[in-house]
């Protein structure tokens, strides 16, 4: 199954359980609007390249659309379609006033020089500066985009129609950007994983996790589980995976990662090299995917020991192996409520920008804190009344919320 979908499979679940009915539902599951474009830059070595970059659009119904950008080899518009939408139900589920959008660039960043990844994005923004806006579409980053691009982007923007620091955010502090919204993904997974261990009667306080991902959302999360008391016990990124039954040493794997160096290589007392696919089979009290989408799929579901699975990573799990989890009892904390505060504090940012304000770093993380324990509760509301797994009951608060915007603005 494709990744729009998959994504439009969960949202006809959610569609059944309201009764929302087939036009309702031609409404939400297609997008507004897809830009594809292409962008020629010339690379150091004079030769011209040629790369395809998207932006997908797919429902303003309660605000300007938001969605990150992501640089990738493996980026298509399927994927970037499917993203669009998950945005759309991410922002509606935390009830932050915007619409769903994702942009894309397929591309090897490794590959690149900075000089050439400036160029890109450059170009890019020169190709869909009229399509986007801070009151339109605010691109955030992603994959492989940080606050540097994010800086590109806003100072490419403004050069075409002047000084917007509100275009993007996730943008650096020095241009305007939030306090806290570095780590505010990864932050937010951990509010909400410690929302749910407590509603079952555990703690955070030594619960052993695993986390498939070491780059910004992984990281930030391993860094708060770490912080919070918890014991990290096996993680991985695209070079390799390790695992320490007593607990990683994260803070100083988070500055061998910030060296951009591979945990393969890392080496320490108690720390044993394990197969990629090892780090989401362990017996854990909490797994968190926090790399690419797709990695649970019928074939791996049935070996997963984990007490809960929390989706740090976007669409991580496929509709079969939802499935799966289901009838085995396993709760899967969905993407669109799990991974949202990175999207919460990027609209603190616009916010601030858009009031030429400041708010501290405690101020921003007690307002994430707030809204992903708020957001938690409602869904699990619905987990509990109506006996909805989180993902569909997640999206039923989302689907309710963008249906009713949309019938109250009209068709």
């Amino acid at each position: 199954m494709k990744a729009f979908e998959a994504t439009n499979y969960y949202i006809r679940q959610a569609s059944k359980v309201m009764d929302l009915g087939e036009h309702a539902e031609k409404l939400l599951l297609m997008p507004e609007a897809e830009h594809n474009v292409s962008i020629p830059i010339e690379l150091d070595n004079g030769e011209i390249a040629v790369f395809n970059g998207y932006r997908i659009q797919h429902n303003s119904a309660r605000g300007p659309m938001k969605g990150g950008l992501r640089y990738h080899p493996t980026v298509d518009p399927d994927d970037v379609r499917s993203l669009a939408s998950l945005m759309t139900w991410k922002t509606a589920v935390v009830n932050i006033p915007y619409g769903g959008a994702k942009g894309g660039i397929t591309c090897d960043p490794k590959q690149l020089s900075q000089s050439e990844m400036e160029r890109l994005t450059r170009k890019f923004v020169q190709r869909i500066h009229r399509e986007i806006g801070p009151h339109r579409d605010i691109p955030a980053p992603d994959v492989n985009t940080n606050a540097q691009v994010m800086a590109w982007i806003m100072d490419e923007y403004s050069r075409i129609n002047g000084y917007t620091p509100a275009i993007v955010t996730g943008k650096p502090l020095d241009l305007q950007g939030s306090e806290g919204r570095e780590a505010a993904t990864g932050r937010g997974v951990f509010f909400v994983t410690e929302e749910f261990l407590r509603d079952i009667g555990s703690s955070i306080q030594g619960a052993t996790i695993a986390i498939q991902g070491f780059g910004n959302v992984g990281s930030y999360a391993a860094l708060t589980a770490h912080q919070m008391g918890a014991k990290v016990v096996a993680l991985s990124d695209a070079g390799g995976a390790i695992f320490c039954p007593g607990g990683l040493n994260i803070p100083e794997l988070w500055e061998y990662a910030q060296a951009r160096r591979s945990v393969a290589q890392y080496q320490a007392e108690g720390v044993s090299h394990i197969a990629l696919n090892e780090v989401l089979t362990q017996e854990v009290d909490v797994l968190i995917p926090a790399a690419l989408g797709g990695v649970f799929t019928r074939d791996n579901a049935h070996s997963i020991r984990a007490k809960v699975i929390i989706e740090a990573a976007n669409a991580p799990t496929e509709p079969e192996a939802d499935e799966v989890f289901a009838a085995r009892g396993i709760p899967v904390i969905p993407d669109i409520l799990a991974n949202a505060g990175g999207v919460t504090v990027s609209y603190f940012e616009w916010t601030q920008n858009i009031q030429a304000f400041r708010w501290t770093e405690a101020e921003v993380n007690q307002r994430l804190k707030q809204v992903m324990a708020d957001s938690y509760h409602v869904v699990k509301g619905l987990v509990k009344s109506k006996d909805l797994s989180w993902r569909t009951a997640a999206f039923v608060v989302a689907l309710g919320r963008v249906a009713r915007a949309t019938v109250l603005r009209g068709v």
